[in-house]
């Protein structure tokens, strides 16, 4: 009796280790198969912009192109401002702006990438006290919001200031300008300009 006793008793601790190693391999296998070995999300890098170009054409009389330039990005070079031609008073100017990564051969034009992503993306015009200039926005995007890449700017009287072009990144929008947008600034970049 007591060595049948001891079988069964032996029979059943052999049943409940095999059962205990049985959920111990299953919790291995699942902690194995868990979602940390699936692929990670790919992540949308930040652009590089080397240069802004805003190009305003008005009606009649001469172009205006405001560039500016820095080619080794947070490097040592300095950013490089220009613009050609000159503002009329009480003129319009139907303007247009550019982002290019020119450490790419050839240029990549980041502008694409901003309107092909307009629902993350937008383009503030500021300007200093006293700068006879107002700007208005001419291109939407999918949910109606101000994009920036297409502007209308009109001069006022004679004046002069600076001229500031700023691309955020997943702006909130709608806001009421660059001081409630939020969002990370994609570049920045300010233009003396004179009315004359």
């Amino acid at each position: 009796n007591s060595i049948t006793n001891f079988k069964f008793q032996t029979m059943k601790t052999m049943k409940t280790m095999k059962r205990c190693s049985m959920y111990a391999l299953l919790a291995i296998a699942m902690i194995g198969c868990s979602d940390d070995d699936a692929a990670p999300l790919p992540v949308n890098e930040e652009e590089v912009i080397t240069t802004v170009i805003l190009t305003l054409t008005p009606e009649s009389g001469e172009e205006v192109v405001l560039t500016a330039i820095d080619l080794d990005g947070d490097g040592p070079g300095e950013l490089v401002t220009t613009m050609s031609g000159s503002f009329s008073e009480s003129t319009q100017y139907q303007g247009a702006v550019r982002f290019l990564n020119e450490t790419e051969t050839p240029a990549e034009e980041i502008t694409d990438e901003v309107l092909e992503e307009a629902d993350e993306h937008q383009v503030f015009y500021t300007t200093t006290e006293g700068l006879n200039i107002q700007t208005t926005y001419e291109d939407q995007d999918s949910q109606g919001n101000p994009l920036g890449l297409q502007i209308t700017l009109t001069t006022g009287a004679a004046s002069e200031g600076s001229l500031t072009v700023t691309l955020r990144h997943e702006p909130v929008k709608p806001n009421d300008g660059l001081d409630s947008a939020g969002g990370e600034t994609d570049i920045t970049t300010t233009f003396d300009v004179t009315i004359e």
